[in-house]
């Protein structure tokens, strides 16, 4: 896909220089402001398509340790220039237009040649935009589909030249000075799309549709009880998103490693282009049982339970338990591990149940 996306790019450099000295001179032969116009707007497209092409060369390598995210963004900041230079052109064309307008008389020659260079113009700017299309679909690359937007507007501005052409063949000079500035109009347009996009990339706007496609796909996946929260920031053609998802607390690391893997394939399978990290976090679940709260909370202090049993007594529910500690341990030791868990059971299993510990010591190791 590198190689695809650089030999595109390269082609395009070309035809923009070819097109640019093509124009030039009918321009200079002609006096044609429209033609001119169009040289001065393929001499853009050259400038930016040869940043095109330096932009997916840098884009395409690998993630280091000053660019964690690889450097796809360096496509959206050639294309933020490309936009720049967009503005600028259309801003000398609309000046020398004005000029024209304003003038009592000028010359234009409308020559067979003139309107040639033209209609070959429209027909490169066609493939050269379908071929880059093409690729930057495939790619997902932003810089190639910005190259692609500036050789579609050519097509159009071309169009308005050839019009401006034909009013001065009947007679109508000012008719290539307003060509001229139909020129400025579409360039300032394919700018503006342009524009907008790349800075909605650089400012991390989150891709439309994404965030929502991946809490789509992660809340079928089993073992996930909630979906936390998803974040997705663009970077070139990848996207990278973050998903935070709840997982019942009595799960085992191996069965949350097994939950975080099958929202990640799921993700990759259906988007290709996303890079997905992740996140489990523990989740009390409303089915769980009181012997289930019993284990976790044991768990999370590092030492196990059992024979954990539920029996009233009088007008109260309780739990009782084995917990199992270290035979190493003092009495006084082994008593503040009870508490801490009498404690967080408490919080947890609210003051209705009552919560009776029975200390269990335990060898670490067979002597």
């Amino acid at each position: 896909m590198s190689n695809e996306k650089e030999a595109v790019a390269l082609s395009s450099v070309f035809a923009s220089a070819a097109m640019t000295i093509m124009k030039l001179v009918v321009g200079l032969m002609t006096g044609s402001l429209g033609i001119l116009s169009e040289a001065a707007h393929s001499l853009l497209d050259l400038g930016a398509a040869s940043l095109t092409w330096f932009a997916v060369r840098v884009s395409d390598q690998p993630a280091d340790e000053k660019h964690p995210y690889g450097h796809g963004k360096i496509e959206n900041v050639s294309a933020l220039i490309e936009t720049g230079l967009l503005f600028v052109t259309s801003a000398w064309i609309v000046k020398e237009a004005v000029q024209r307008l304003l003038a009592d008389r000028v010359e234009v020659e409308t020559t067979w040649y003139s309107a040639a260079v033209i209609v070959v113009s429209i027909a490169i700017d066609f493939f050269r935009a379908r071929a880059l299309t093409k690729v930057a679909k495939e790619t997902g690359s932003q810089a190639l589909e910005a190259d692609a937007l500036h050789f579609s507007s050519d097509i159009w501005s071309s169009t308005v030249v050839l019009l401006g052409l034909g009013f001065v063949a009947i007679g109508w000079e000012k008719g290539d000075a307003i060509a001229a500035m139909g020129v400025a109009g579409f360039v300032c347009l394919a700018g503006w799309r342009l524009g907008k996009r790349t800075i909605d990339v650089l400012i991390d706007t989150a891709p439309e549709g994404v965030a929502e496609r991946v809490e789509e796909l992660a809340s079928v996946t089993p073992g996930v009880a909630r979906i936390e929260r998803v974040r997705a920031r663009p970077a070139g053609a990848t996207v990278f998103v973050e998903a935070v998802v709840k997982v019942g607390r009595g799960l085992s690391l191996d069965q949350v490693q097994a939950v975080r893997d099958a929202v990640r394939d799921a993700i990759r399978q259906d988007m290709p282009e996303i890079d997905p990290l992740v996140v489990a976090e523990p989740l009390t679940l409303d089915d769980e049982d009181v012997a289930e709260t019993v284990r976790v909370a044991a768990t999370n202090l590092g030492h196990g339970v059992h024979d954990i049993g539920l029996y009233t007594l009088g007008d109260r529910r309780h739990v009782g338990f084995d917990l199992e500690v270290d035979e190493a341990l003092s009495v006084a030791d082994a008593h503040e591990i009870a508490s801490t868990l009498e404690i967080i059971l408490a919080s947890e299993l609210g003051t209705d149940i009552g919560i009776d510990i029975h200390i269990d010591p335990r060898r670490n190791r067979v002597a």
